[in-house]
């Protein structure tokens, strides 16, 4: 009998980790083909990074016939290494690599990976049954539709058409006979409902790797597998989907089935899904039904850019901005949180075309908030084809891979990834600076810390809500201030992160895990005592109101800062119920009419964290209350008692 092993190395993220599904989708599926699985043991999949274990997986294939490699953009340099120390004491093993981040376009590939014998394109459990077949034979894998060799590529495989035939990883208890159960840790599922994307967007190779083909998994599998994550008490399912939602109907009875699993047993505890783009008549019930046992914490809706040009030239023309605000809009009338998610560096954007699409995503407050990531290049995507990159003038650099909240000291060997940094419509110093908007945005914003004061000026005094973000960057860079000593951490972080050294951020007194460093400096913020802060936000204003020319009464921006910090969750204010008195309705100025009363009132709510621990608290508030809003508190659910109206 032959001896294969395999790796999927995954990252650890509060004592959880995923499955090898990948794997564990093709191991299922051999085993259903007799001839072949009786002449293989398939042995347990290398998934944990911890170092000390490498040389035990390496001594492990010691005898291996095969080893198939799952290769993804965070595990690419220790599946490399690990394969290369195999090659070097078992020169006859056969090694396979697939996955995402294998490359379709191979130029020197096999010179700079002499180890790596054949590389899978595509969905491999067609492929590796024709693979162990010709083992098994001639071993004239020439055969072999859909590989590339040394010697040779091979015409693609076709597309898998009926997954009637196709086990299932976790009804067949697969993944368990391809790990081990492992004290202290929980395991994530990875779950496709259906597989594809109908998109083909250049930034992806989603819609570029499934030949837009979409796919459905039968209900009856899908009902079944939702009983077994309840029966194995999984807490987290990570549905890989491209669009889930896509299927209205169907989706929907999938949701329901979700929800009352959950309600009966307690499991999944968590649902997180890519969600359908484009109509809200889709998405809004599937939502509703799982928010409604708390599957669900918010939405996030993959906007990308606001630019016409860009959106064109990244092929995501067909999905328009009107579609999102109609879709953020129905989410917000159904107490459905969202995020809208903007991508820095995209071809075609301008720092100008950027900020205006902030200023317009901002001036929308049903889209939530908003988060922004470099643009990164996948080795698959379009957007990395040397025609694509010669068109656009792309320039990227080789960046460690950011892993945010995973633990600092087990990472294991230093994976890397290429982000954009340069194209033929913006320079590196353009980059640098729609870098210093996301952070003030994100922080300021999207976060709370300054979220009711912009908001503030901007309807009584008709402050542009972008003129007051970039008053806050002109603030931080001439004002000695708690701001500008977070700004000057961020210039730093902006220097590293573009010179290649990586974009975590370590904070000792936040905890040993990599933080965005936006969550880091609303952190920070966080700690801060109450009177602290209202002095520094006291100081901004002063220095908006001089710089835009207008000017607040006194006792109105004194209140009006007292109630912004009222609402964001400090260490301060460890008790259970959080109250206030103030001068004005601050409520319903902001919730309703945009009328400043004098109307004294005392706000109470419920503090949404009460840890003691400061480690624990930063990370219930920042880490795992992201996407719950832990971080600050809606003023339309707040408590209250009116005690004076007068008009002013």
């Amino acid at each position: 009998m032959y001896k294969i092993n395999s790796s999927q190395f995954n990252y650890t993220y509060r004592n959880r980790i995923h499955f090898p599904y990948s794997i564990s989708l093709l191991v299922a599926y051999i085993k259903t083909k007799s001839i072949i699985s009786s002449q293989f043991k398939f042995e347990k999949t290398f998934v944990f990074r911890d170092e000390k274990k490498l040389d035990q997986y390496i001594e492990e294939c010691r005898d291996s016939d095969i080893l198939l490699c799952s290769c993804y953009v965070w595990n690419w340099e220790i599946t490399t290494y690990l394969a290369k120390k195999v090659k070097e004491i078992n020169p006859n093993c056969l090694i396979v690599f697939g996955g995402p981040q294998a490359p379709l376009i191979l130029d020197d590939f096999f010179e700079k990976y002499p180890f790596v014998d054949i590389i899978v394109h595509g969905e491999g459990e067609l492929i590796l049954e024709n693979l162990l077949t010709e083992f098994l034979g001639n071993k004239d894998f020439s055969k072999v539709k859909g590989i590339s060799t040394k010697e040779f590529t091979s015409p693609p495989q076709d597309r898998i058409k009926d997954f009637e035939g196709m086990p299932s990883p976790y009804l067949t208890n697969t993944v368990w006979d391809l790990v081990d159960k492992v004290d202290g840790f929980q395991w994530i599922v990875s779950w496709e409902t259906n597989r594809g994307c109908p998109y083909a967007c250049t930034f992806c190779d989603w819609g570029s790797a499934t030949a837009t083909t979409m796919r459905k998994w039968s209900d009856d599998r899908l009902y079944k597998e939702i009983e077994w994550f309840a029966d194995n008490k999984i807490p987290y399912i990570d549905c890989c989907d491209a669009n889930f939602g896509i299927y209205r109907d169907r989706d929907l009875q999938i949701s329901k089935k979700l929800t009352e699993v959950k309600s009966r047993t307690g499991f999944p505890e968590t649902f997180r899904t890519n969600w359908a783009k484009v109509s809200s008549e889709k998405i809004i019930p599937l939502a509703k039904e799982l928010q409604s046992v708390d599957l669900l914490n918010a939405v996030t809706l993959s906007l990308q850019s606001l630019d016409k040009n860009t959106l064109n030239i990244i092929k995501r023309a067909n999905l328009k901005f009107d579609t999102f605000a109609n879709l953020t809009t129905s989410f917000k009338d159904s107490g459905i949180p969202t995020y809208t998610e903007l991508i820095m560096g995209l071809p075609g954007e301008t720092l100008d075309t950027f900020k205006t699409g902030l200023e317009t995503a901002l001036g929308d407050e049903d889209l939530g908030a908003i988060l922004l990531y470099n643009c990164g290049l996948l080795p698959n995507a379009p957007m990395n084809y040397p025609e694509y990159r010669e068109k656009y003038k792309l320039k990227s650099i080789r960046s460690p891979v950011f892993l945010q909240h995973s633990p600092k000291d087990d990472r294991g060997i230093q994976e890397y990834e290429n982000i954009l940094i340069e194209t033929s419509s913006y320079t590196l110093d353009d980059l640098k600076q729609m870098y210093r908007f996301s952070w003030v945005i994100q922080t300021f914003h999207s976060f709370g810390i300054l979220e009711h004061i912009a908001k503030y000026f901007h309807k009584t005094h008709g402050v542009s809500l972008m003129t007051f973000y970039e008053t806050i960057l002109e603030y931080c860079q001439i004002k000695n201030s708690l701001f500008s000593k977070e700004y000057e951490l961020l210039e730093n972080h902006i220097d590293d992160g573009y010179s290649g050294k990586g974009w975590a951020h370590y904070d000792s007194d936040l905890g040993n895990i990599s933080w965005p460093f936006e969550e880091a400096s609303v952190a920070r913020f966080l700690r801060l005592e109450d009177d602290v802060l209202h002095n520094e936000i006291k100081q901004f204003a002063q220095f908006l109101e001089n710089k835009v020319n207008c000017f607040s009464q006194p006792d109105i921006l004194d209140d009006l800062i007292k109630f912004q910090v009222f609402l964001l969750t400090l260490r301060q204010y460890l008790d259970e119920i959080k109250s206030e008195e103030f001068l004005f309705d601050w409520k319903n100025y902001f919730v309703n009419d945009g009328v400043i009363k004098q109307n004294q009132k005392s706000y109470q709510y419920k503090n949404q964290i009460t840890e003691p621990d400061p480690i624990k608290w930063t990370w219930e508030v920042v880490w795992f209350g992201h996407k719950e809003i832990k971080y600050k508190f809606n003023p339309a659910f707040l408590q209250e008692e009116s005690m004076l109206i007068k008009n002013i």
